[in-house]
């Protein structure tokens, strides 16, 4: 039996992370600095290599939570993965991130998750430390929307867990 070639991701992350701006890069757009929040959920497509072969994604882009609002859980529904978006000079998204990914596999079951610290250009400024990144263990990818580096890497990793996945 072949695996099914096109799989439901959801992208969440606190708001102003870079998580619609990561979508936008991996569709080949040039970075703008322009902030865009996203209203609900933008669903778009990306194409990754995964086990030889090339892989559809159906991207979830959904709006940031923030004080006065809160992803509905209904949207983790089918989903087969998950990329959490944090930002490096803000250690409150990370914190954010991983309580989505709790609610996330709370509904999806056991799916696979990568983290990506975007900001990777910022180091510099970054609130959070290698201690904390240690902690983390796999799965985490450090990106810069900016730049471009990572992005790839971080969904092809992720794709790999999900055509893998049982």
């Amino acid at each position: 039996m072949h695996s099914q070639r096109t799989k439901k991701i959801c992208m969440l992350g606190a708001s102003a992370v870079g998580k619609t701006s990561l979508v936008s890069r991996l569709s080949g757009a040039v970075f703008s600095s322009a902030y865009q929040s996203t209203l609900g959920v933008r669903i778009s497509r990306a194409t990754v290599a995964a086990n030889q072969r090339l892989q559809e994604l159906v991207i979830w882009d959904i709006k940031g939570e923030n004080t006065f609002y809160s992803v509905p859980s209904a949207y983790f529904h089918g989903c087969a993965g998950g990329v959490l978006v944090a930002d490096g000079t803000r250690r409150s998204t990370l914190e954010q991130a991983l309580d989505l990914k709790a609610r996330l596999l709370d509904v999806a079951g056991e799916i696979p998750v990568v983290l990506v610290l975007n900001k990777a250009d910022l180091t510099h400024a970054w609130e959070i430390d290698d201690a904390t990144l240690e902690a983390l263990k796999g799965g985490v990818w450090t990106c810069s929307v900016r730049t471009g580096h990572g992005i790839q890497d971080a969904l092809e990793s992720l794709a790999l867990k999900m055509w893998d996945h049982r």
